[in-house]
């Protein structure tokens, strides 16, 4: 935590074995013993943690979908374990720490506000949503002040990566950096998918493997390039990958029941009795 002469502390580990205080502080000393004496967390850096960032984001969405209180409560703790780890970290590497995180929101939150904390008055939600905005200018023009300039793509909000290419597509669509009909789309579709096919047809896997960034590279421009046929469609690429995933997990549930009223596990069959009842899945579903 800070000191009064601003220095950036970072937190002494606990000792021994610790206790569930449900204190921050004993929190932020439970962290810097497991960036000690645990192996995975002390090999960890900012960038390694965003897709468990991400991931506890999403279960935390499930969890209150569920109304479950222990995983609502499981769940806000994971999400905060990765603010704790980030601070952890960005302590060690003498940039800020979790009391500059605190104090940084602490601020935003009276900024926006100032309907309660100031003299304004506004009538609704709706005013307060248009002075909301109104602050964020503001805000964005003390960024730029600072040499943080914005470009037109920068109002493009974090997301899933359906979510931020449907919404860059979208921006630049507005600004006339789009085909005019879908037949645009579905031949940039083809050709993306010819290049990843280049990439991969007649190759053997160590090929494949040397050249793996190039790799991973075309199958972005793949998927991207469906979801500008998605968005094209006025489809939500998201929800419709999230619907296909559940089918995948319905399916799949279908095969492991069947299996087992045959009194086998999963890990004993083979692809070609799984296939079998994977179609047998898709008939259900028909018949259902």
């Amino acid at each position: 935590m800070n000191t009064p002469d601003n220095k950036i502390t970072v937190p002494a580990p606990v000792q021994g074995t610790p206790e569930a205080t449900g204190q921050l502080d004993d929190l932020l000393a439970l962290m810097a013993r497991l960036r000690v004496d645990c192996p995975w967390d002390k090999k960890q850096s900012n960038h390694s943690l965003i897709p468990y960032a991400i991931e506890e984001a999403y279960e935390l969405g499930e969890a209150v979908q569920t109304d479950d209180d222990e995983d609502i409560k499981g769940e806000l703790g994971d999400v905060l374990l990765q603010v704790v780890f980030h601070c952890q970290m960005y302590a060690e590497q003498g940039r800020f720490d979790m009391s500059d995180v605190i104090t940084t929101l602490q601020e935003k939150l009276i900024r926006r506000h100032p309907h309660v904390f100031e003299a304004e008055t506004l009538k609704d939600d709706a005013a307060v949503k248009v002075r909301w905005d109104e602050i964020k200018l503001e805000e964005q023009q003390a960024r730029e002040a600072r040499g943080k300039s914005k470009r037109r793509l920068d109002q493009v909000k974090a997301g899933s990566a359906l979510m931020q290419a449907q919404d860059v597509q979208k921006q630049a669509s507005k600004l006339g950096f789009d085909w005019e009909g879908i037949a645009g789309a579905v031949d940039k579709l083809d050709e993306e998918i010819a290049e990843l096919k280049h990439e991969l047809t007649d190759k053997s896997t160590a090929e494949v493997k040397a050249n793996i960034r190039e790799v991973e590279k075309e199958l972005g421009d793949c998927m991207f390039a469906l979801v500008n046929v998605a968005r094209k469609l006025n489809l939500d690429a998201e929800t419709a990958t999230l619907t296909c995933v559940h089918k995948f997990k319905s399916r799949f549930g279908y095969i492991e029941t069947q299996l087992a009223a045959a009194g086998k596990r999963i890990e004993d069959s083979d692809i070609t009795e799984m296939d079998a009842l994977w179609e047998a899945a898709k008939q259900h579903e028909r018949s259902s």
